[in-house]
């Protein structure tokens, strides 16, 4: 029996185009905010690029899904091996706050909140206006966390192409049309 605190994994929309996440991880704060701010870190479970903590500081997100797990499963069609993303950073708040822009939706906000030896992490990502956008993020969002709970744990995560496969699915039918 699994005797780890657990919330509700799904993203849900918390007002209109806007997703948020959460999971609670095993601490302390210091460890997930270096998961979220340090490239060497974060490219086992989202995306590589080095960031300066500073707002106004440039960085670049270089995605390589196919790499997270292994093995990866099967890649969906239309998508490309290594997807790179600019942004900026327009908040940082060491180490409970960091908000960054995300491409042409309005940005993405990590939030640490210790709770005990864990933390809760709540990601927020605003301005999702379309659905089928929302639909590729959100189980995007949705497997990059389940990864990360799963390194931080030291467990093997799913697949990262089946999970987020089998989580489009589940997103589509709760998701607002």
């Amino acid at each position: 029996m699994n005797d780890r605190p657990v919330l509700n994994a799904y993203g849900v929309v918390t007002e209109p185009a806007t997703l948020t996440i959460e999971r609670l991880l095993p601490g302390p704060v210091e460890r997930i905010w270096s998961y979220i701010t340090d490239s060497d870190l974060r490219r086992l479970w989202l995306a590589a690029g080095a960031m300066q903590m500073q707002a106004g500081s440039p960085f670049e997100f270089v995605w390589r899904n196919d790499e997270l797990t292994d093995p990866a499963g099967e890649r969906p069609a239309g998508f490309p091996a290594e997807h790179r993303m600019e942004g900026h950073i327009t908040e940082v708040d060491p180490p409970h706050r960091l908000t960054i822009t995300w491409g042409s939706t309005g940005g993405v906000t990590f939030e640490l909140t210790p709770q005990g030896k864990d933390v809760r992490l709540t990601i927020i990502h605003r301005r999702l206006g379309d659905r089928s956008l929302m639909l590729n993020i959100a189980p995007g969002w949705h497997m990059h966390l389940d990864i990360l709970a799963a390194r931080l744990r030291g467990e093997r995560p799913e697949p990262f192409w089946d999970g987020w496969a089998r989580l489009r699915q589940d997103y589509d039918r709760r998701l607002p049309a």
